[in-house]
């Protein structure tokens, strides 16, 4: 019987253990994540841009990792053949 008892209290605390976790929690702020994975329209932009000026894989990944202040600096700088 002894045992028995001692198991239900083990059973019992393995249950509320999470419970009693999340109580500490409760009154801490939920934060929003702003960044996802994957890649952004900037980053997409910026290197189909960069390609098609330079043709260099290299430029490519750099100006992606910039994004969108190179697709700002790209549009100010275009030449007439650029267009």
């Amino acid at each position: 019987m002894n045992k028995k008892l001692t198991l239900s209290f083990v059973f019992l605390l393995i249950c509320a253990t999470p419970l009693l976790a999340q109580i500490g929690d409760a009154t801490e702020v939920t934060q929003t994540t702003v960044i996802e994975k994957g890649v952004g329209l900037g980053s997409v932009i910026a290197v189909v841009a960069s390609w098609s000026r330079n043709q260099s894989i290299l430029w490519a990944i750099l100006h992606g990792i910039f994004s969108w202040f190179y697709v700002i600096y790209f549009a100010i700088t275009r030449s007439s053949r650029d267009r």
